[in-house]
C-alpha cells in the first residue's frame, strides 16, 4: 500500500476493522484513523484496543452505508471485508461518496488463482469464480498488485484450528489430510484505485 499512497498526515478509514488489530499501526503516522465495523462485539474490542489513541475513532456501520460525511477520508483499507467482487457495488458507491479527491482505496483479498491456499479456497468456495472477480475489478478501473505471502504456525494444532475457521468441516478435513507440515504458501491481491 505504501508504494502507492501514503497515509501519513491524512485521514485513513479501516473498513471492516474487526478487533482493530491494524488501527494502532495506521495511527502511528495518520492524522486521524477511523475504524468501521458492522459487528458490535468486534467494534467494542477495537475501541478497547485503541482507547488511549486520541486520533482513532471506531464506529459501527457497514460498507454499504458508511457512517461518514461526504469526502471525509483520504485512504481506505479493506482487508477481507465485504469487497469480494460482484455484489459489492453498494459499498463501492459509498467509497465514491466518502473518499476525497486525490484519495485512494485498497481492497486486499485472496487470489484463488495461485498458491496452496488459493487451491484450498477454490475447493471451499466453488461458487466464487476467480476470473469473474478479476474482471469485476478491472472493469471498474482498479489495479491489481499480486502479493505472495505465507502462513507459518508454531504447531500443527494451530494450523488445523485456522483451517477449520476458514473452511467447512468436509473441506477442512480434506485439506488437512493432504497437507503436511505447519507452513502454507498464500497469495493475495491488493486491488487499488485513486479518485
Amino acid at each position: 500500500m505504501a508504494s502507492v499512497a501514503t497515509w501519513s498526515g491524512r485521514t485513513l478509514l479501516d473498513l471492516g476493522c474487526g478487533t482493530g488489530f491494524h488501527l494502532p499501526r495506521w495511527a502511528e503516522t495518520a492524522a486521524s484513523v477511523i475504524g468501521v465495523e458492522p459487528h458490535p462485539s468486534l467494534a467494542a474490542l477495537a475501541r478497547r484496543r485503541t482507547r488511549r489513541l486520541q486520533h482513532v475513532e471506531v464506529l459501527e456501520g457497514t460498507a454499504q452505508a458508511l457512517p461518514l460525511r461526504d469526502a471525509s477520508v483520504d485512504v481506505v483499507h479493506a482487508r477481507w471485508a465485504y469487497f469480494f467482487g460482484p455484489g459489492c457495488e453498494p459499498g463501492l458507491a459509498e467509497l465514491d461518496r466518502v473518499v476525497r479527491r486525490g484519495g485512494s482505496a485498497f481492497v486486499i483479498d485472496n487470489d484463488a488463482t495461485r498458491s496452496t491456499f488459493g487451491a484450498w479456497f477454490r475447493r471451499g468456495y466453488p461458487s466464487v469464480d476467480p476470473q469473474e472477480v478479476e474482471l469485476f475489478w478491472i472493469r471498474r478501473g482498479w489495479t491489481r498488485i499480486p502479493v505472495d505471502m505465507g502462513w507459518r504456525f508454531e504447531s500443527r494444532a494451530d494450523l488445523e484450528a485456522v483451517v477449520r475457521i476458514e473452511f467447512g468441516p468436509e473441506v477442512a478435513d480434506e485439506v488437512l489430510a493432504s497437507h503436511a507440515g505447519t507452513e502454507v504458501d498464500y497469495a493475495v491481491n491488493v486491488w487499488w484505485r485513486s479518485w
